[in-house]
């Protein structure tokens, strides 16, 4: 299962990123294809936070066509939501201690943690996700 980090969302809605062409490409092809999505909570979260602050810099949107973007996906067959189940505090806590996390750095641990649980594979930009140990992830732009 694919799990997806909010940044690549946001660069695919917002044409004004420079890695909006690339970052589309990748997410239109993995929303039109076969492969498990999963879409942590505060993946949506974060998408409807950033995506219709309009003190930001870049594409926004009403909160109206927010919900519509996250319900288009939502309505997917191969997108599952991804929330904790009996091992993520046990997952969670490993992360923290052994990503040496402090402050705003603990919401990346808990999206590893959600990743590793559901045996998925978090694409990101971020490479902050490289502290965390047996989390596997990718940077679908990298070679872009």
């Amino acid at each position: 299962m694919i799990v997806l980090d909010v940044n690549l969302l946001l660069y695919a809605y917002d044409s004004a990123s420079s890695k909006h062409k690339d970052a589309r490409i990748f997410v239109k092809k993995l929303f039109s294809g076969d492969e498990l999505v999963g879409l942590p909570w505060q993946t949506i979260w974060a998408f409807l936070r950033i995506a219709t602050n309009s003190r930001l810099p870049g594409q926004r949107f009403s909160m109206e066509e927010a919900i519509v973007i996250v319900q288009g996906w939502m309505d997917l067959n191969q997108v599952r939501i991804l929330v904790p189940g009996e091992r993520h505090w046990e997952i969670f806590q490993r992360m923290l201690i052994e990503g040496k996390v402090r402050g705003p750095l603990a919401t990346d641990a808990q999206l590893a943690a959600l990743t590793i649980e559901h045996a998925g594979v978090l694409y990101t930009t971020d490479r902050d996700f490289a502290r965390f140990p047996g989390l596997r992830w990718v940077n679908p732009l990298a070679s872009s």
